[in-house]
């Protein structure tokens, strides 16, 4: 008997792991059923301002975490791509650039889906068209606008960036602006200007609900995203953000502002953003901080194209070492995320965002071509077909139909005045 034992422990043991390899194996294989029948759109994909030229050709694989080969490859439908302008001097001269710089970008998101591949993507202006588009084989591009700052103070501009096809606005980015309180103030930027909205901001408000521009709360200080969703007359969306019961930043939502989201109608579209999805120990940003220091790379980008090609090994080695240390988020992080947004608020408020090239990217999904791991995840959690179909697209989809909707309305009522 003693030596029939540990024969009959390790066939036990090969009965579990085969089991469990199978079970493995049926919820990928379901995973990719689902992930192929349900529509999924990503909210936030960031471009550069060369986007759409001849070295930034998007139809074409680049070293990006967003293009068209990856979004076939992920099976990715709909991509948000983004007019980002990051916030400047509040001055007439700076409202002037920043608008000149917004429309570079959405000349190049046009240019990319009109001129450079037109037979494989094509730009959605209503929610209808994003089905639409997608049940024709093609890739489907939407745009938002990250940081209201490219309005200046001309309500004028909104009904200009609705008719090139932008869809959401972000209040606010980083620093106050002339519409909203930001939640990560810069420089000698007081910790609230407005308190929330400007009354100048109520007023932008409004026009995007005429519009049917969808008001966006992500970056916004907590107070201005209460004020929004109060006065707004659609639902909100929060394009790129995640939980603060879950990961304690300032650019994620509390359970009070996720409960105001509910009551608004809105969605949250979590966000897969490394330092948003899981908080690291101080000691990994001191260390982060004097690798910097040491290889004189803390300008950014610029700093690591000055690095010999030695210097950059023996600097991508020790930033390895580092993230082995201290492991960043994962796939699972993320949609823990996900759980406690369902879990407070329900299935119906609740989407999915990457952030992709600005940012964004966690193991696991760190590209388009990696969407499929987030379903699996989402399989393994117990999450239907339906509220997985709900999670990648369908709320969103209804948010945007719904603004539609009121805009029509709005719009129509104007009119009989």
């Amino acid at each position: 008997m003693s030596r029939r034992t540990p024969l009959l422990l390790v066939l036990a043991a090969l009965t579990t792991a085969c089991a469990a390899s199978d079970t493995e194996e049926a919820q990928l294989a379901r995973a990719q059923e689902i992930h192929e029948r349900v529509l999924t759109i990503d909210t936030h994909d960031d471009i550069p301002g060369s986007f759409g030229s001849d070295e930034t050709n998007a139809c074409n694989a680049l070293d990006r975490q967003v293009d068209v080969p990856k979004m076939r490859e992920g099976l990715l439908d709909v991509a948000f791509f983004i007019v980002y302008v990051g916030q400047g001097e509040r001055t007439p001269e700076g409202n002037a650039r920043a608008h000149e710089q917004a429309i570079q970008k959405f000349d190049g998101i046009h240019r990319m889906a009109e001129v450079q591949c037109p037979d494989q993507v094509e730009i959605a202006y209503t929610a209808a068209d994003v089905e639409r588009i997608n049940a024709a084989g093609k890739l489907v591009v939407a745009i938002g606008i990250e940081n209201g700052y490219p309005i200046g103070n001309d309500l004028a501009h909104l009904a200009d960036f609705h008719a090139r096809g932008g869809r959401y606005i972000t209040l606010a980015h980083g620093g106050h602006n002339d519409i909203a309180d930001s939640a990560t103030p810069r420089g000698d930027d007081a910790e609230e200007e407005h308190g929330g909205l400007s009354a100048f901001g109520e007023q932008v408000v409004a026009e995007m609900n005429r519009l049917g521009i969808m008001v966006d709360v992500s970056h916004i200080s907590k107070n201005a995203a209460l004020h929004a969703m109060r006065v707004s007359q659609a639902p909100v969306i929060a394009s790129h953000s995640s939980t603060r019961a879950v990961a304690d930043h300032a650019r994620n939502m509390d359970d009070e502002s996720l409960h105001a989201l509910r009551e608004n109608g809105g969605v949250m579209q979590t966000v897969a953003f490394d330092g948003y999805v899981k908080i690291q120990p101080p000691e990994r940003g001191q260390a982060l901080q004097a690798l910097r220091e040491e290889f004189g790379v803390t300008g950014g980008r610029g700093g690591m194209d000055a690095l010999t090609e030695q210097r950059r090994a023996e600097y991508d080695a020790r930033m390895e070492e580092i993230r082995q240390r201290f492991p960043g988020a994962t796939v699972a992080d993320f949609v823990d995320h996900i759980d406690h947004a369902v879990e407070l608020i329900g299935i119906d408020y609740v989407g999915i965002s990457s952030d992709f090239d600005g940012g964004g990217g966690v193991t696991g999904w760190d590209s388009a071509a990696e969407s499929l791991n987030v379903t699996h995840e989402l399989v393994r959690r117990g999450y239907t077909e339906e509220e997985i179909a709900k999670l990648w697209g369908g709320n969103l989809l209804r948010v945007w139909a719904e603004n539609e909707r009121v805009a029509a309305e709005l719009r129509g009522t104007a009119a009989g005045n």
